[in-house]
């Protein structure tokens, strides 16, 4: 039998109607469109969070005249809790039946809930995560193929290393970016500049940390390169009044809070944990994904952020620590300081804040910077 033809499906398994809201509609009702079985459960959470986005792309598919049907399927106890769950849903369902459901469910080879299953030849598997397909790219996913997937990949692999800044940052019409102060600025004036794609929530406390160091590096870079470098902030702010809350602080441009690109720009780079900080090159293409590593370990200094840059700086470093003794008596404190790199740490004489090379006690929790060390110090 074959499993994309729905109709004959249901109806080798007794299935004469399907719902639509209270009425009855017949099988033939989904010939010649695309059809989705949605696998779902009243007492589900993660099933009734998907159901609101699985509504919204329903609606706006159906609005472009798309011919999509869905099907709801149910993974409920008894019919008081299916009727409950499929009060909220636009589309059609399987009439009740507990024995059915089981059925259906090792026919499209469902062993989790929420599951949606696009009935074609060249369908995405459940093991391929349609879901997170969906949630990736919204309408634009449709038809839910494997051939549409990598037409979509495709797409982004371009924007992100195909060297067209307007590609990447622009979209359906909007050809700018906005200052903290409502002012547009053109994409074009961003053209042949490195650009730092700052992905980060006010929510966030370690965001809110990254960003006080990417502030003091950027006003750096602005006093001496400010026609080389941009900050571009990529809000995951849960709302727009968040958003507002964090771009009042932020001295460089951001991406409108209602924009689509925002949720692109996750995706393009893969952005899976904040502070994400992306760089991007005078000629547009990728240069770093670790951006807020480099600007924590070397600030401003590690401008204009490409791989030749970070060996200057990673051998600027080895000379200064060869430079220095592998350790010191100090008079302002009682055991040997042995030298020691640190990525940060707070001078306990100075109190003001050092990296990289220290001088450390290995018998107590004591830093002091190089520069700090007694002029009468004895080298061993």
């Amino acid at each position: 039998m074959d499993s994309s033809n729905i109709v004959t499906v249901l109806e080798s398994e007794g299935v004469e109607f399907l719902l639509s809201g209270e009425r009855k509609v017949p099988l033939s009702s989904c010939n010649g469109k695309t059809v989705c079985l949605f696998f779902s459960a009243n007492w589900c959470r993660p099933c009734k969070a998907l159901t609101p986005q699985l509504v919204r792309l329903y609606d706006t598919l159906r609005y472009e005249g798309k011919d999509l049907e869905i099907i709801f399927v149910s993974f409920d106890h008894d019919e008081d809790k299916f009727n409950a769950h499929f009060k909220c849903m636009p589309w059609l369902a399987v009439p009740f039946d507990v024995n059915l459901h089981k059925r259906l469910s090792d026919i499209y080879h469902v062993d989790r809930i929420p599951s949606l299953v696009p009935l074609s030849s060249d369908r995405i598997s459940i093991e391929e995560d349609l879901i997170g397909f969906i949630e990736d790219y919204g309408a634009e996913a449709f038809p839910f193929t494997r051939k549409r997937r990598e037409e979509l990949k495709a797409i982004d692999d371009a924007k992100r290393e195909g060297g067209k800044l307007e590609e990447l940052l622009a979209h359906q019409g909007r050809n700018y970016l906005m200052s903290r102060d409502g002012r547009e600025i053109s994409v074009s004036e961003l053209v042949g500049k490195t650009i730092g794609l700052y992905f980060g929530a006010h929510w966030s406390p370690p965001c809110r940390s990254f960003t006080s160091k990417l502030i003091e590096a950027y006003s750096e870079l602005m006093t001496s390169n400010d026609e080389l470098f941009e900050i571009i902030f990529v809000s995951t702010d849960r709302d727009l009044k968040e958003f507002e809350l964090n771009i009042c602080t932020m001295p460089w441009l951001a991406i409108p809070y209602n924009d689509k690109t925002r949720q692109d720009l996750c995706r393009i780079f893969n952005i899976k944990e904040i502070p994400a900080l992306v760089l991007i090159g005078p000629d547009g293409k990728a240069v770093s994904t670790k951006g807020r590593a480099l600007i924590s370990l070397y600030g401003a200094k590690a401008f204009p952020f490409t791989e030749l840059r970070i060996k200057e700086l990673e051998a600027a470093l080895g000379k200064e620590g060869e430079a220095l003794p592998p350790q010191v008596k100090d008079i302002k404190h009682d055991h040997m300081l042995k030298l020691d790199m640190a990525k940060a740490y707070v001078c306990d004489f100075c109190k003001k804040q050092g990296r990289f090379w220290a001088f450390s006690c290995d018998v107590c929790d004591y830093d002091l910077h190089p520069t700090c060390v007694d002029k009468s110090f004895k080298n061993l």
